[in-house]
């Protein structure tokens, strides 16, 4: 960037604090980070999820469309069920799993719902009979998995793990650094981001701000939400929060 342009700030919308890894990932670029948490990520009531997953051993796989679903999991389920595979969507998602030594068998080369659905379609194992397959989901989760998947022949448990919900926002304070176009980049990681910064906002000042400031998505699904709202972005690199900092920062340096 221009050392003598003004320094506009990056917005991160996912839930997180000032030291939260997207947030750290931008400031070790160089970027000034605005933390607009939109949403709230907390736990479910565990019933349902600890009940499925005392008979997880009866599933053929269990599915996992997200880190927070692999936390919720985790939290009741140490270690993987013998014999039952494991399918992530995003290298992110895959990683946390490996690393506390669950074994991930499928992930798709791009982190969506639609190349998940891709690589099932593909196995074999699918025309020897219906899968038994576990998906612990967000309670705002898109209908496109769970229908897809049940659309290749597969029995879908959906249970809800953990919750996405509003989080309480300065609004005034965000509308000061909209009227000021002091904004470079807003970072969305999910659609719910979309939805709940713009109902925080108001229609007028969300589009404000995406109007003079460009709007990063983590992967297609949000980068459709901003879509639906008139709005373009640009898709991250890759799937991860590394992925959308270094598009971040790329971004910021061509519109300076």
């Amino acid at each position: 960037m221009s050392s003598g342009a003004p320094v506009r700030a990056v917005v991160v919308t996912r839930d997180e604090a000032a030291d939260g890894p997207l947030s750290r990932e931008l400031k070790q670029l160089g970027l000034t980070v605005l933390v607009w948490p939109a949403v709230s990520v907390t736990r479910a009531d565990p019933a349902a999820l600890r009940a499925a997953l005392a008979a997880a051993g009866g599933f053929d796989w269990i599915v996992f469309a997200s880190r927070h679903a692999v936390a919720a999991v985790l939290a009741e389920l140490a270690h993987a069920p013998p014999g039952v595979k494991v399918a992530a969507i995003g290298r992110a998602t895959a990683q946390v799993l490996r690393q506390r030594g669950w074994p991930v068998d499928l992930v798709p080369e791009e982190a969506s719902a639609a190349a998940l659905l891709e690589a099932f379609a593909a196995l074999p194992e699918l025309t020897r009979g219906p899968l038994k397959m576990l998906y612990p989901a967000s309670s705002r989760a898109l209908p496109t998995l769970a229908a897809g998947l049940r659309q290749l022949g597969a029995e879908v448990s959906q249970v809800e793990a953990y919750r996405t919900e509003s989080a309480p926002l300065d609004v005034e304070g965000c509308r000061e650094w909209i009227a000021r176009e002091a904004v470079g980049a807003v970072t969305f990681t999910s659609p719910s981001a979309v939805e709940e910064l713009a109902r925080a906002l108001g229609e007028a000042d969300f589009a404000h701000l995406l109007n003079t400031a460009a709007s990063v998505a983590i992967g297609r699904t949000t980068a459709r939400a901003l879509s639906a709202r008139g709005h373009n972005s640009v898709v991250a690199s890759s799937a991860t929060l590394a992925g959308v900092a270094t598009t971040t920062l790329r971004v910021m340096q061509s519109r300076n």
